[in-house]
């Protein structure tokens, strides 16, 4: 029942971890908002929520637009006149070595990870403030520990951790709950999404995707961190085992992802 009625937002929802959130979220009661650039995906999703007779209400809007975050609250309040959760889940990847890298790509991989997350929060923090509710920002274990030919992303995930720890620390003793939460590898688009040394899209992705934790699976765990008020969440074995080595024997783990990065489909490395 911890979300039967709670006003939920979903930044970047439309596929993915974000899509996930909102038929799990929206399936254990909850009012369900999510944000998309993609039109022709909402509309699926929005017709997936109606079938699951799911209270919702979709957004055409960019996370990396100021105006698109500040329009994304006000629609919500207009809608249901409070927020209780706000998940910070719209994000891109990119895979290049930062030699070769446009500046303008990596730019745009801030954009949408970092500063769409700090739009976002800004301008819902007043309402969950008054809700005493919850902020979730979907990092990754990249925030904790960086890949080499995801400079940019690594970067954008650093930045949320960082600001999301100082955040909580502000928001502590009013009630207000942070979550952090890194899935580490899960199946989902976002490898597929990301984009090259020249900002043209990867397509194909590197990784065996059948092999990884389904978005399904993280929406669950999260639904259950944020019920919890936990401050974070690591999922997968060697998301955790990753950030573990990484806090003591920094040293070699720059040999082993190096190595394991390397061995990826059509790595830069070769």
């Amino acid at each position: 029942m911890h979300f039967n009625n709670k006003v939920i937002i979903i930044t970047g929802g439309s596929s993915g971890i974000g899509r996930a959130c909102a038929e799990v979220l929206g399936g254990k009661g909850a009012k369900i908002v999510v944000t998309g650039r993609d039109l022709a995906r909402l509309n699926h999703l929005s017709e997936t929520l109606k079938e699951r007779k799911i209270d919702h209400l979709t957004i055409k809007a960019d996370a990396s637009l100021e105006a698109d975050n500040m329009m994304m609250v006000e629609k919500t309040i207009e809608r249901y006149g409070r927020i209780d959760i706000l998940i910070n889940n719209a994000g891109i990847s990119m895979r290049a070595l930062f030699e070769d890298i446009q500046l303008d790509v990596f730019k745009k991989v801030m954009d949408i990870n970092f500063y769409g997350t700090l739009y976002a929060t800004k301008y819902a923090l007043p309402y969950i403030l008054s809700s005493k509710g919850s902020i979730v920002g979907i990092s990754s274990i990249n925030g904790y520990r960086g890949t080499p030919a995801r400079t940019a992303y690594s970067a954008s995930k650093f930045a949320m951790n960082g600001f999301f720890e100082a955040l909580r620390t502000e928001v502590m003793k009013r009630g207000v709950h942070v979550l952090v939460c890194c899935p580490g590898f899960t199946a989902s688009n976002i490898r597929n999404a990301a984009l090259t040394a020249d900002g043209s899209v990867q397509g194909e992705s590197p990784r065996d995707e059948g092999k990884m934790m389904t978005s399904a699976q993280v929406a669950e765990a999260l639904s259950e961190a944020i019920r919890k008020r936990k401050r974070d969440l690591i999922l997968t074995t060697q998301g955790k085992l990753a950030v573990f080595l990484n806090k003591w024997i920094p040293g070699w783990m720059d040999t082993i992802v190096y190595n394991q990065m390397a061995k990826e489909k059509d790595s830069p490395f070769k």
